[in-house]
């Protein structure tokens, strides 16, 4: 894969789209200028505006990259809601949390310089404010709940304009493991154990909730990634490659570094 272009089989209802960047680097300033032009244009037409973060290296790159842009300041982020994807069910502030890294490389200057309110970040809890993935599960569930599209259906969540999703070398979005049982949870969260990468318990958005977004952007960087990025948009079947089940209901982007789209 190479440049840019629409993949086989798109709709216009629902436009795939694949991005290709020269590596990670250029990946991660990118998807960082795409995500504040994103959600300046949305901020143009509706408000709030719902975004959903990921972690990993090149998601937190991006949003350290963020962080750095002057068009930070453009946005209005009293009138932005910061939403996660998955979380580790480890401890507020544990630095393997996706939150924590978050934190640091972009939504506590947010907080502190842009006006961003404390209450609009999200976090899924981790042990020490739930008795187990489950319970943090259903917390997180009635917290999207409280400010859902009241023109959306099942599952109750907010009206994501972008929700961003990293992929492992496995083909994993979110917390949904290939094989996994999680992968068939409806509603809008899935407490998950036994998670083949550690730590074994997590938090995750089911694919219900993933696809009613607008916008799902799968950021991947590396050749590792390669071979389930390929099979993903050649639709293999989601229990094997979890990824090739993620869309938006108007547009979904792959952003990959020449690595990733560089398929044996």
């Amino acid at each position: 894969m190479t440049g840019a272009a629409v993949a086989p089989g798109a709709t216009t209802a629902s436009q795939r789209l694949v991005v290709v960047h020269p590596d990670a680097e250029v990946l991660a300033q990118a998807a960082a200028a795409r995500l504040l032009t994103r959600i300046l244009d949305v901020q143009s037409v509706r408000r709030p505006v719902h975004v959903v973060l990921t972690g990993g290296t090149v998601g937190i790159r991006t949003l350290a990259a963020a962080a750095a842009s002057p068009l930070v300041a453009a946005v209005d982020w009293s009138g932005v809601h910061l939403w996660w994807g998955d979380e580790r069910f480890v401890p507020t502030g544990h630095a393997d949390r996706n939150e924590t890294q978050a934190r640091e490389a972009l939504l506590d200057a947010l907080v502190a310089e842009h006006g961003l309110p404390e209450a609009n970040v999200h976090p899924m809890a981790g042990p020490d404010r739930a008795g187990s993935p489950e319970e943090s599960a259903t917390a997180y569930a009635a917290e999207l709940a409280a400010l859902a599209d009241p023109a959306g259906g099942a599952p109750q969540v907010p009206a994501f304009d972008v929700l961003l999703l990293g992929m492992g070398p496995d083909g994993h979005v979110a917390s949904l493991f290939p094989g996994h049982a999680a992968l068939a949870a409806d509603g809008a969260t899935v407490g998950v154990h036994g998670s083949p990468k550690p730590p074994p318990e997590r938090v995750s958005l089911t694919f219900d909730a993933i696809r009613s977004a607008r916008e799902v952007w799968v950021v991947a960087a590396g050749a590792e990634k390669a071979e389930r990025a390929a099979a993903a948009l050649a639709s293999q079947p989601v229990e094997e490659v979890p990824a090739a089940g993620v869309h938006g209901t108007e547009r979904t982007l792959w952003l990959l570094d020449t690595a990733a789209a560089d398929a044996p």
